[in-house]
């Protein structure tokens, strides 16, 4: 056996076909690195220098996975150590990468195209990006039959595009059109369903992945890629063939439809792919580099990595866990079997916890236990579950109304309705009937902790976790500390929302804690605007083009008007004169009282069709509140939409209620989707610069009011001309 790493080993068999082995120590699943990529092709090298070697297996060590994308903080390290010409760093840095995949791919070929050894991956399971742009360089792409693996280039959700050849070879072996879902949404297939797409070769069961392989090497197969042929021709037509250009236009249009232009990655790969396509295979490699290199160096997508993978990852591994004990959950109470409290018990359930579903009523109980049929029933049709995962789902809920069924529950999470009362008598009961290790959550978005803990003998057991809706989509968890909340209550919370494979943020208790503290305010300015006379369309269209998936009028009608209503009202009881929101106020409490509710009544801002479909902004609005004759211009309205919600931001980190800015931005965009490109509020300020967002603060506080006041903070960080993450984290590298 020949040991270049601990990363990579390469045994030669006695029949001449050499299998190396990527397994990277202490890692649940491979990440390449830069050293990686060096030891592979010292590899490589060795095994097509040696004559007894026939060809060779590129396999993993890791059970049920081949490798989880690159590290990137390799490419941080890049364009960091190229001192004055970052660009310079990255691109060759890229360009080197290109080079071992194509020694892969070339596998000593002469120029004839003679020679050669086959090289064929093998893929226990999962393989994503890098993990995947490996193989594509191979010469066959073997995969285990794993209905849990997923194969895919995902690099678009973080920010950025396959940059390691992916992109060009997925292209030149689909055609643009079969390789756009792929690259420009980022979709993951099983080995199955990858075969069907054409991106694997076989699908093989597990046991015999190596000797399938195996037995291909040996069969003496033809390894030049279709590419590396005088006669190549594209599939579904080049560009400047009439089917290609009409793929490009359609991609093209979906790109801008989809993203509104917001997103520079999108935009940069089509525009590889496109030039690409023009050229031959060596000359697409060097334009993807480019095209690369402009999406690295862009402040945006070194925003979204950071926020996307490295912070959320840390996150989610437990970056801000207090010292204790182990805290995962055995037998979790969810009290409430509404929509929050169904969701809630059916991630638990798919995540095999054990759950106590209760409700007053049996009906009722037995209603919220269905939503969990229903959803598995959607997934058995899409092929994403089995009859026997939902059964298995399904026996771990209990739904009843007897509160004794609660014994023995080491987690509960009320989510009955939101009444101090009401939660306080069901916390009271609940806990008359749990021990005393158990940790009691409420799953509220406006309560204070601190109060509802009052009902707890034990308030430092005491905690509350904030789930969005709907829970089985929304991948972000507030978790909230009142005054009284101990370190075990808040490890608990973390291990639990890891254990549903959710994000978790950890903050500190104030009114609307963190993300409704900044939902709100952007809604209110969509509003606020609604009564200035400022055209609905261009609102709602302002915040699209932002990257914001729904502009705010649009989405109060999705979370309803008599709800914004009651907040109104609540808000303004708990502090009078200082209440900001008169203006707002005029148009919600309008609306309510012309009983447009939002969707659900199928009649808000917008009108709805009998099946609930918008069909354009509600006539009414424009008569009561008549739109002014000259329009503000696109990027005022931006600003008072993105300033809303930063300065928020940043009075909750300056109070306290942020402890870390990593949750704030990832929060942000997990939460309510905010300008993902941006890598969220705080990111968004260091894009711009503290200097320049608080001379624009002063111009927006001066013309629309003290709501976009400077706050002291980003004041003082613009007269030192600071960033957020240069004076608030020392722990993350932008990539």
């Amino acid at each position: 056996m020949t040991d270049f790493t601990t990363d990579f080993t390469m045994e030669k068999g006695a029949d001449g076909v050499a299998i190396i082995t990527w397994d990277v120590a202490g890692k649940s699943m491979n990440v390449m690195t830069r050293q990686g990529f060096t030891d592979l092709e010292a590899l490589i090298d060795d095994a097509l220098a040696d004559e007894a070697v026939k060809g060779v297996i590129l396999t993993s060590g890791k059970e049920g996975s081949f490798a989880g994308g690159m590290d990137l903080n390799a490419i941080a390290r890049m364009r960091d150590e190229a001192g004055d010409e970052p660009a310079r760093g990255l691109f060759d840095g890229v360009m080197g990468m290109h080079a071992i995949l194509r020694k892969i791919e070339r596998a000593g070929m002469d120029d004839r195209n003679k020679g050669g050894k086959p090289i064929a991956a093998a893929l226990p399971g999962t393989a994503l990006g890098i993990g995947l742009e490996i193989p594509l360089a191979c010469h066959r792409i073997f995969a285990a039959d794993n209905p849990k693996a997923k194969i895919g280039l995902p690099e678009i959700m973080v920010g950025i595009f396959p940059g390691a050849g992916g992109t060009t070879r997925l292209v030149r072996k689909l055609g643009a059109m079969a390789a756009s879902p792929l690259l420009l949404e980022g979709k993951l297939n099983d080995p199955k369903k990858a075969k069907s797409a054409g991106v694997v070769d076989e699908v093989v069961p597990a046991d015999q992945l190596i000797e399938k392989a195996r037995e291909w090497v040996l069969s003496g197969p033809k390894i030049v890629k279709p590419w590396d042929e005088k006669d190549y021709k594209m599939p579904g037509g080049a560009p400047y063939h009439p089917a290609g250009f009409m793929t490009f236009v359609g991609a093209s249009a979906m790109v801008n439809g989809r993203t509104q232009g917001a997103f520079p990655a999108a935009k940069a790969l089509l525009s590889a792919v496109y030039e690409g396509a023009l050229v031959p295979f060596d000359t697409a490699l060097k334009i993807e580099a480019r095209w690369f290199t402009h999406v690295l160096m862009d402040p945006s997508s070194s925003a979204m990595i950071r926020s996307l993978f490295i912070n959320k990852e840390a996150l989610e591994k437990g970056a801000n866990r207090p010292e204790a004990p182990d805290q995962t959950v055995r037998k979790l109470g969810v009290m409430g079997a509404g929509m929050m409290g169904a969701g809630i018990a059916l991630v638990s359930a798919q995540a095999g916890i054990e759950v106590v579903l209760l409700d007053q009523k049996q009906e009722a109980a037995d209603k919220g236990k269905s939503y969990t049929a229903d959803y598995m029933d959607k997934g058995i049709k899409r092929g994403k579950a089995t009859e026997d995962s939902k059964q298995a789902t399904l026996d771990r809920i209990t739904a009843t109304t007897d509160y004794a069924a609660l014994n023995g529950c080491d987690l509960i999470v009320e989510a009955v309705f939101e009444d101090p009362g009401v939660k306080a008598e069901a916390t009271q009961k609940a806990l008359a009937e749990v021990g005393g290790d158990c940790v009691f959550a409420t799953n509220t978005s406006t309560l204070p902790i601190t109060e509802l803990a009052r009902a707890s003998d034990t308030p430092q057991d005491f905690i509350g976790i904030h789930f969005f809706s709907p829970v089985e989509k929304m991948n972000l968890v507030e978790i909230i500390k009142g005054e009284k909340t101990g370190p075990r209550a808040v490890a608990k919370a973390l291990d639990f929302v890891r254990q549903i494979r959710k994000t978790p943020i950890v903050v500190n208790d104030a009114r609307f804690f963190y993300a409704n503290r900044c939902i709100i305010p952007y809604l209110n300015e969509g509003i606020r605007m609604v009564a200035e006379g400022v055209a609905p369309p261009l609102i709602d269209n302002a915040a699209r083009q932002l990257g914001f998936p729904v502009g705010p009028l649009q989405l109060v009608d999705e979370t309803s008007i008599d709800l914004g209503a009651k907040i109104a009202r609540a808000t303004k009881a708990a502090m009078g004169d200082d209440y900001p929101d008169a203006a707002v106020d005029e148009v919600i409490f309008w609306m309510e009282g012309e009983g447009r509710l939002g969707r659900k009544a199928n009649a808000g801002f917008f009108d709805y069709d009998d099946k609930g479909q918008r069909l354009g902004y509600w006539p009414g609005l424009a008569e009561k509140f008549p739109r002014a004759p000259e329009q503000p211009d696109l990027t005022l309205v931006q600003h008072r939409l993105m300033f809303a919600q930063v300065l928020e931001a940043v009075r909750a980190l300056k109070e306290g209620v942020l402890e870390d800015i990593r949750e704030g931005d990832v929060g942000a965009i997990l939460g309510w989707g905010f300008a993902p490109w941006s890598g969220g509020p705080f990111s968004w300020l260091d894009i711009i610069g503290t200097p320049y967002a608080a001379e624009r603060c002063d111009q927006l506080a001066e013309e629309f009011g003290r709501r976009f006041s400077t706050p002291d903070l980003l004041r003082e960080m613009a007269e030192r001309n600071q960033t957020f993450y240069g004076r608030f984290d020392t722990q993350t590298t932008a990539a």
